[in-house]
């Protein structure tokens, strides 16, 4: 019988490497199946016990429908990275405290969708940054000095021409008062004396020269110096604080992405830069905040009347 020889192979199936090829390591692990059922073996269970197949449906249902409840809490919790969570307050931004309740929502055919809320106001506070104190003092100080002087000499002193120049006198201030009253509404004023406005009352809210004396404040760390000295007592009101500086980025904030999300804002890629960077910078102070106050009264009260949200402050913002 001849001898059986083995036939030439191709040169693309010959292994060009010369060095021995690594065996993997054996494992000694029992063996595991990880794959899932398949449809066949799963119709075939499904026959063998219907009941039992239909429990660990509703099983699944029910969890299913669970997860989905526990997400959507979180979602809503979680809040937006730029609004938090919108609050009265926030929202009383947009008329620097002087409208009463908000616009009413209406849909494209003028049908109103959600009715208006109301919102603290700060009826103190007028145009051109005065206040009513200082409008009222020169209001009573110009009637003085522009009213009728009358004669000392009453012999010769017409008591006619003196009630008609009185009359003229109040028909004048009246005038002047309304005037004044229309130069300084806030119904005329810009988006600056808007801001300065706002500026206004978020240090009167936030300031710390009120908040101390009805927030707690946070509890003394160990390592603290018993004998350290006192802090100097604050003079003039509190305009620097971290919970002052979350409040006027966040009127800032909301402004700027007002304005961003109407017309065309959506190509203004400056301010949407702009619009970032003003979250950055609350988020660093907010993680400043909530390291340094440790759950005090001042850090509870800056998130509940701002309406900041984890997403305000926690991971990263984009977008």
């Amino acid at each position: 019988m001849p001898p059986r020889l083995q036939s030439l192979q191709r040169l693309g199936t010959a292994s060009l490497c010369l060095r021995p090829a690594i065996r993997p390591t054996p494992s000694f692990l029992p063996v595991i199946q990880t794959a899932n059922l398949s449809q066949r073996e799963k119709k075939r269970k499904a026959k063998q016990d219907p009941y039992k197949h239909q429990q660990a449906l509703q099983r699944k249902a029910a969890n299913q429908k669970r997860q989905s409840e526990i997400q959507a809490e979180k979602d809503a919790s979680w809040g937006d990275p730029i609004h938090g969570i919108p609050t009265p307050f926030v929202e009383s931004f947009d008329s620097a405290g002087q409208a009463p309740t908000t616009k009413p929502v209406k849909d494209d055919n003028g049908n109103i969708i959600s009715d208006p809320r109301p919102l603290p106001t700060s009826p103190g506070l007028l145009n051109h940054l005065v206040d009513e104190k200082e409008l009222q003092a020169v209001i009573d100080k110009a009637y003085i000095l522009t009213k009728p002087v009358k004669s000392e000499i009453r012999e010769l002193a017409d008591p006619a021409m003196e009630a008609l120049a009185d009359k003229k006198h109040e028909l004048v201030h009246a005038k002047a008062v309304e005037a004044l009253k229309r130069i300084l509404s806030m119904d005329n004023a810009n988006s600056k004396i808007l801001l300065h406005t706002n500026i206004k009352r978020c240090v009167e809210e936030f300031g710390r020269h009120n908040t101390d004396k009805f927030l707690t404040k946070k509890p003394k760390s160990a390592l603290v110096d018993p004998n350290a000295p006192k802090p100097p007592i604050r003079g003039g009101p509190d305009t620097g604080s971290s919970e002052v500086q979350v409040a006027i980025l966040t009127a800032k904030i909301r402004k700027l992405s007002h304005e961003l999300s109407q017309n065309r804002g959506y190509k203004d890629k400056h301010n949407k830069r702009n619009l970032r960077v003003l979250c950055h910078r609350r988020q660093k102070l907010l993680k400043y905040m909530e390291r340094s106050e440790r759950g005090s009264g001042r850090w509870t009260h800056l998130l509940e009347k701002l309406g900041l949200s984890p997403a305000t402050y926690k991971e990263q913002i984009s977008f």
